[in-house]
């Protein structure tokens, strides 16, 4: 894994499990990997669509995918 991947992971992860934590400090690991506001902008709904999706298919109790892990795999 590259640094850059690593900062995108380590922001998703952070921006997932606690988003209220949040702060523009959190955009320093990003910036230093070389994203530009517009770049960043984009992880951010990326991430955001993810979380979304996910709660929606979680509250409706669907059914992953037959090519998909489940958390009991």
């Amino acid at each position: 894994m590259t640094s850059r991947q690593r900062a995108l992971c380590e922001y998703a992860e952070k921006l997932t499990r606690s988003p209220s934590s949040m702060t523009p400090a959190d955009l320093d690991g990003l910036r230093a990997e070389g994203l530009d506001d517009g770049e960043i902008l984009e992880v951010v709904h990326v991430i955001g669509y993810f979380n979304h999706i996910n709660r929606v298919a979680d509250a409706l109790s669907v059914d992953p995918e037959p090519f998909m892990p489940t958390t009991s795999d």
